[in-house]
């Protein structure tokens, strides 16, 4: 048993709503096919936008969405993908599969998109072959509602308003497959194209700049020195794989027991990342006005066996849940710094939240695990204590419980915990300091096998429930959490 002391009459920073963004690139099935079928598809769909998904993320009250990559925004170039389909050049996708886009999915697309979900757009502009010119242009087009040549063009194109877009990423990954640049050279061509990313509206645009590769000290020490002043936010990337190691990253599904506990603790390895490139960040910028921007995570297994080895398609169990969960706790605990996540990403690639095989869709159990924690979307964390008891494989030992908490608008407190054993139960005895007379409610994800997971034949593997036997006495309530399990407690006083 574990005793979790909440402190309810003490609030922290507020969980940004945008800590649980996604991600879509032009990778894969997740454009084409995964949310976008076209105007004459038999699927049926929105202005070539397949309805299931739609209804599947506005459920999930998606806030934010970034878009077109990833790799492949640094080889997009945005006119491309606009006027008629028929203009529309076709283009390679060398970073993922070799397979020929026909740019029917534009920026129009995109915006329609995030316009019938409810989310923010999040643009990522091409710096590693595009130029300056290119990426003022694209933000004139998208945000400029007066009179000027892009302006014009956006409305010969059907769309007489600007989007008012505020997110803008400046390059991807520019230390990779962005450019393969030097942190020094990245930081004055950053201050260079930001230039140009211009204000046309009294809300200035949120300019993010691309940040260090996992452990990338240096890279952000650089950034943050040379170019802190210039920037909102800095990004990160992390991949959790089933071994720890990158080249060889471990099957999806069929793993083992030292496989769960391999992952979860490189999971937890997301903590250690945060920490350091904060301190860093806090050096030169000890108000936090730079948000840390983690901007692609989640699990990377190897993809499925038959399937193109460029299309990153991998099957979603409850280990990807109990990785969800785990992250999100860890960014709630860190928003004060943590401004925006897009976990990788939304639909048929890495850790999606759905998988679609044509006209059939299937809900993953991050998907279920991300709609679970919404509740956490803007409210305030909660001074929370506990002391997690060890969950061990043998020889190494991590914590067995993850947990946050958090009160929302309503004042109602949420409280998401994650079970990592995959063996062993766990109860929890909640201590809520300053609350008496309360109502309780809760839901809980888990399964009776480590690796199960939704199929388009079984949908409902892994699904939500209610979490029974919550005991309430005063200001003490009392559940217990099943093996390899993730549950969120509503408390109502």
């Amino acid at each position: 048993m574990v005793k979790v002391v909440v402190h309810t009459d003490v609030r922290k920073s507020q969980i940004n709503k945008n800590i649980y963004g996604q991600f879509s690139e032009h990778l894969g099935r997740c454009v084409y096919e995964g949310i976008w079928v076209g105007y004459d598809s038999p699927i049926p769909n929105t202005d070539g936008i397949r309805n299931d998904v739609i209804g599947a993320l506005k459920e999930l009250q998606v806030p934010v969405l970034r878009w077109p990559g990833g790799c492949f925004a640094d080889e997009y170039h945005w006119q491309d993908g606009i006027g008629p389909y028929e203009n529309r050049p076709r283009m390679l996708n060398t970073h993922w599969g070799g397979v020929e886009e026909n740019n029917h999915f534009g920026t129009h697309e995109f915006m329609r998109l995030c316009e019938l979900i409810g989310a923010e757009p999040y643009i990522c502009g091409n710096v590693g072959s595009g130029t300056v010119y290119e990426m003022q242009q694209w933000v004139e087009y998208m945000n400029n509602g007066g009179q000027s040549p892009m302006a014009s063009l956006r409305a010969q194109n059907g769309r007489e308003e600007p989007w008012n877009v505020k997110y803008f990423g400046v390059g991807n990954e520019s230390w990779g497959c962005g450019g393969n640049m030097r942190p020094e050279y990245y930081a004055d061509l950053y201050r260079r194209y930001a230039t140009y990313v211009r204000n046309y509206t009294s809300e200035s645009v949120y300019k993010i700049a691309c940040g260090p590769n996992t452990a990338d000290y240096h890279w952000t020490e650089v950034l943050m020195r040379e170019a802190g002043k210039f920037m909102n936010g800095l990004s990160l990337h992390y991949y959790t794989t089933g071994t720890g190691i990158w080249e060889k990253k471990g099957s999806a599904t069929g793993f083992t027991a030292e496989d769960w506990f391999t992952t979860l603790k490189a999971t937890l390895y997301m903590e250690e990342l945060i920490v350091k490139h904060s301190a860093i960040m806090d050096k030169y910028d000890p108000e936090k006005k730079v948000g840390l921007i983690i901007d692609e995570w989640g699990t990377w297994f190897e993809v499925e066996p038959g399937t193109n080895p460029g299309f990153l398609y991998q099957q979603n169990t409850l280990r990807d849940a109990l990785v969800a969960g785990i992250n999100l706790n860890l960014f709630h605990e860190h928003s004060d710094r943590v401004q925006m996540t897009n976990i990788a990403q939304i639909v048929n690639v890495l850790q999606a939240m759905i998988l679609t095989e044509g006209a059939n869709m299937v809900l993953t159990p991050t998907y279920h695990v991300f709609n679970m924690f919404k509740v956490h979307q803007d409210a305030h964390l909660l001074q929370t204590h506990y002391v997690s008891p060890s969950y061990s494989n043998g020889t190494d030992e991590i914590p067995q419980l993850s947990i946050s908490s958090s009160v929302d608008a309503n004042g109602h407190i949420h409280v998401s915990a994650c079970n990592l054993s995959h063996a062993d139960s766990l109860t929890v005895d909640l201590d809520l300091v300053g609350l008496s007379g309360v109502e309780i409610s809760g839901q809980v994800l888990t399964a009776s096998e480590l690796d199960a997971h939704n199929s388009f034949g079984s949908p409902e593997q892994v699904a939500p429930k209610a979490l029974e036997g919550i005991t309430v006495e005063q200001n003490s309530v009392r559940f217990s959490l099943p093996a390899a399990s993730v549950a969120v407690i509503k408390i109502v006083s």
